[in-house]
């Protein structure tokens, strides 16, 4: 995927042009708080089909936001870095054309990283981005309302959660990792008292699976967002008092599919989801 697709700036009626006025107030979103997003997650919250089709619209707001700079004398950072691929965890090769490095393409993936990283603490630190919007005049970026949560059953834990729970730790190849992993732990503690559903170990890795099962609501869903934030961060903090190397990845699986609403959510928290998991 090429992010850095030279296209004009985005005042026209092109398709591509109106999809960069769509895409700048939730890359802006994400920059507000600290996060990157996914090629395939931004498309889906355009409701775009294709992923490979935000080339033209990424390099359309990076030509927008170096012609406002250059007018304004605002030294803009390219947001447009914050659009990582999935495996790679990095824009497509073309951004190097707005980030001033012609060579980025011959760079090996942990140079890469070193560069799109000082890019993104600009974009992060960038104190204007609600400014540039206001300049171009295009509206703030929406954020979600909580789930209402409902008052919790009190009682065991269900027969659905449990299979899926056990279906998960016996199936390491359903979150993608490779089959080298163990299985997992089920019901692992934390040191905050919690439990995770699934954890799994491997090497200096782990990963944590908080699972919901098809008869969670929307509302049940939320808490597991939220509970994944939290899962990563103790299980770092873990990590960190033992010396340990904090590599770390927390999942939410879903055996039903995840509900719309809660996409923003998830792209703010930046929390991986693996849904319409069936146990079988």
């Amino acid at each position: 995927m090429e992010t850095g697709e030279i296209s004009e700036s985005f005042w026209g009626d092109k398709l591509y042009q109106q999809r960069a006025r769509e895409a700048l107030p939730l890359l802006v979103r994400q920059a507000l708080v600290g996060e990157k997003i996914l090629y395939s997650q931004l498309a889906d919250e355009m409701n775009m089909p294709n992923a490979r089709n935000l080339n033209y619209v990424l390099g359309c707001i990076g030509s927008t936001l170096i012609e406002l700079g250059e007018a304004h004398d605002i030294d803009v950072p390219p947001i447009q870095c914050l659009v990582v691929n999935k495996t790679t965890g990095l824009p497509g090769e073309g951004v190097g054309w707005f980030i001033s490095d012609s060579d980025f393409r011959k760079l090996n993936k942990k140079q890469k990283k070193v560069v799109v990283d000082s890019q993104l603490a600009k974009i992060y630190a960038f104190p204007d981005w609600l400014r540039i919007l206001k300049l171009l005049g295009l509206r703030k970026p929406d954020f979600p309302s909580l789930p209402k949560q409902k008052p919790r059953k009190v009682g065991g834990e269900s027969q659905n959660h449990k299979a899926l729970k056990e279906y998960i730790a016996k199936n390491p190849l359903v979150i993608g990792l490779s089959d080298s992993w163990p299985i997992g732990e089920i019901e692992f503690d934390l040191p905050s008292g919690d439990s995770v559903d699934v954890m799994f170990s491997w090497r200096k890795q782990m990963v944590a699976v908080e699972v919901k099962s098809r008869i969670s609501d929307v509302a049940d869903v939320g808490r597991g967002l939220f509970q994944c934030v939290k899962y990563q961060s103790v299980t770092e903090a873990m990590l960190s008092v033992q010396g340990l190397p904090q590599n770390v990845r927390t999942v939410l699986v879903l055996e039903s599919k995840c509900p719309p609403s809660l996409k923003t959510m998830q792209h703010i928290l930046g929390i991986e989801i693996i849904d319409e998991i069936q146990p079988l």
